[in-house]
């Protein structure tokens, strides 16, 4: 199993320019691991960001994924889809796209707003590594550089249908996505498509729900073609997530 930390988070580099976060680059990066490693083909596995990294690189990239699992977010297009309901629980997006504004709202009193609102199990030791203000600047650059405010009314870029066998998990307590978000997922994926309601679980699934996620991947990714090396790239969202 490989479990990477994403560009500007955990012990990756935080790069200074927005560009160096565009959907593009991210993808980009995880086929870079791949190639590192020399491996031909993975399971995708990821949650929140790494998920919707995770989407981008199966419909742009199918020759390298042999299967995707998506915990909490749904394709990016079943997002875009899913309706006011899920605008009104993306407010914060817009808010992250403020520079200085952002950073302070999360920050202030001792990350108050951060405690209050993202309801982490591991809340210290993500305010521990967000102290760091590159860190916590780094932890919105994604937001900035992939959701600007242009992208609530402009169209997005055309991708390719999900080819590769694909689950989606998504839990009842999400704070910050509504479950169309994910079973809307369905049309753009051509391959075999799987979805999984876990009840009484908030939005950290891999940190609420642990048992209940492992015996998922366990049972969906047992039921998969071996890839060349068998090997599962994992994702994990940052800790400034929602």
């Amino acid at each position: 199993m490989i479990t990477p930390d994403l560009r500007g988070f955990g012990s990756s580099g935080k790069p200074t320019d927005l560009a160096a976060y565009a959907a593009p680059v991210m993808v980009g990066d995880v086929l870079g691991v791949l190639d590192a490693l020399a491996i031909e083909s993975a399971h995708l596995v990821g949650h929140d960001w790494g998920a919707a990294i995770a989407w981008m690189t199966a419909a742009l990239a199918p020759g390298r994924v042999a299967s995707i699992t998506a915990l909490s977010v749904g394709h990016p297009a079943a997002l875009r889809s899913a309706g006011l309901r899920q605008r009104e629980k993306s407010w914060y997006m817009l808010l992250f796209q403020f520079p200085g504004v952002a950073e302070r709202w999360l920050s202030d009193d001792g990350f108050r707003n951060l405690r209050e609102w993202s309801a982490h199990p591991d809340i210290e030791q993500v305010v521990e590594r967000l102290t760091d203000p590159a860190a916590l600047t780094a932890g919105l650059a994604l937001y900035r550089a992939i959701l600007p405010p242009e992208s609530l009314v402009e169209a997005p870029a055309p991708m390719p249908p999900v080819t590769v066998p694909a689950m989606g998990v998504w839990s009842t307590g999400d704070l910050a996505l509504i479950e169309e978000g994910m079973t809307g997922s369905a049309a753009h994926v051509r391959g075999p498509w799987r979805y999984e309601r876990i009840e009484d679980a908030g939005h950290w699934l891999p940190l609420d729900a642990p048992d209940k996620v492992n015996a998922l991947l366990l049972e969906f990714l047992g039921g998969q073609r071996r890839g060349a090396g068998d090997d599962v790239l994992r994702s994990l969202p940052p800790a400034v997530r929602r």
